[in-house]
């Protein structure tokens, strides 16, 4: 079956859109976008991810999403364009009149349909029936974000997790109940060290504070901190983060990657800024840890402080996780300190996987389950 050219019918859940065109068996030369007035946007974005592939991309728009008719007689009018065929309705998306007068105008020219499977990242042909196939995981990072509105996307440090980091976030969590009421501390140190130096005093000396001066030995063996007698003098930016709770976010970094290829995650980055217009406002997130799995993102947020209000966390991560990641997003918070009893059971409302405090020592093994388990 040859077919140069898709009709994806637009809505606020691209992904569906996307996976069957970065398919290399099913990529298309052209894509048409049937377009309502309330999804400019996502066609733009859409249009943004295409065209630099070399795809061409052409748009009909349409004035009322819920005019089945009117939706019929204008598909019908650009099937006139395709006399020999060649171009196969992607039935996924849209209102669902849209997509019912999308398929009928189909059936009636017996042009090929096909729906992708929201969860399962599977094509499932319509007309005329043929087996499934299971879509490629080519989807990136950036790609998906884009694709949900993000005007840039910025990740400050792709390059991985060294050695020594690596080593130091290991020791921390194997001796956690040594090193637990010494992190704070530290946190504290590395937040009063935010000057042109990068420096502050550590007023309690090794005798009273000993698990704190051990802390301090570790993460100048890391190379992340200079000791001269009670004066602490940070490396550099990236080692006063590291030190700020950031340890736990490059810890758990370092486990993904570990996972990634056994698991086949297509992308993954941490410390990514993205940046969305809204109206003429630049709306700007963060998240810690992000990564894509059988074309689905799953957002990851890393806390080392005390979480009074942990619903508030939650919260924040369900919405971004929604905005990002629309209906198949996925979320997990990993935190030093344990969440109350309410905001467990806020999580597990929210569908959000938890790993916290004495559940980090076997962080990979919880997040291995978690990227296995595609509910």
């Amino acid at each position: 079956m040859n077919i140069s050219t898709h009709l994806i019918l637009v809505s606020a859940q691209p992904i569906p859109n996307l996976t069957p065109i970065l398919d290399d068996s099913l990529r298309p030369q052209k894509v048409v976008m049937l377009v309502s007035p309330d999804m400019q946007e996502r066609s733009n974005a859409l249009e943004n991810i295409l065209k630099p592939r070399g795809i061409g991309v052409e748009r009909c728009l349409i004035d009322d999403p819920w005019n089945a008719a009117r939706i019929s007689d204008q598909v019908l009018d650009l099937l006139t364009q395709y006399p020999d065929g060649g171009i196969a309705l992607n039935a996924t998306g849209g209102t669902k009149l849209m997509s019912i007068a999308a398929y009928e105008a189909f059936r009636s020219e017996k042009l090929p349909i096909f729906y992708v499977h929201p969860e399962h990242d599977r094509l499932i042909w319509l007309s005329p029936k043929l087996p499934d196939v299971d879509l490629s995981d080519r989807l990136k990072l950036k790609d998906y974000l884009m694709a949900y509105g993000a005007s840039s996307v910025e990740i400050l440090d792709p390059t991985g997790v060294s050695a020594p980091i690596r080593q130091l976030t290991q020791q921390l969590l194997a001796d956690i109940n040594r090193y637990a009421s010494e992190l704070g501390a530290l946190n504290y140190l590395a937040g009063q060290a935010d000057n042109p130096r990068l420096s502050c005093q550590i007023e309690s000396g090794p005798q009273s504070r000993p698990y704190l001066w051990e802390l301090l030995d570790l993460f100048e063996a890391a190379g992340l901190c200079k000791i001269d007698g009670h004066s602490l003098r940070f490396t550099d930016e990236n080692a006063r983060f590291t030190a700020n709770g950031g340890w736990l976010e490059l810890h758990t970094y370092a486990l993904c990657l570990n996972l990634k290829k056994a698991l086949s995650i297509q992308d993954i980055a941490s410390n990514i800024t993205i940046k969305r217009q809204s109206g003429r406002a630049v709306v700007k997130n963060e998240i810690d840890i992000g990564l894509i799995k059988a074309n689905r993102l799953h957002l990851i947020e890393c806390k080392t402080g005390y979480l009074e209000k942990g619903a508030d966390v939650l919260y924040k991560l369900d919405s971004l996780r929604d905005l990002m990641g629309g209906l198949q997003g996925r979320a997990m918070l990993v935190s030093f300190n344990p969440l109350d009893k309410a905001s467990r059971a806020r999580a597990q409302e929210l569908n959000i996987q938890l790993c916290c405090r004495s559940e980090l020592r076997n962080l990979q093994h919880h997040l291995q389950t978690w990227l296995i388990n595609e509910r």
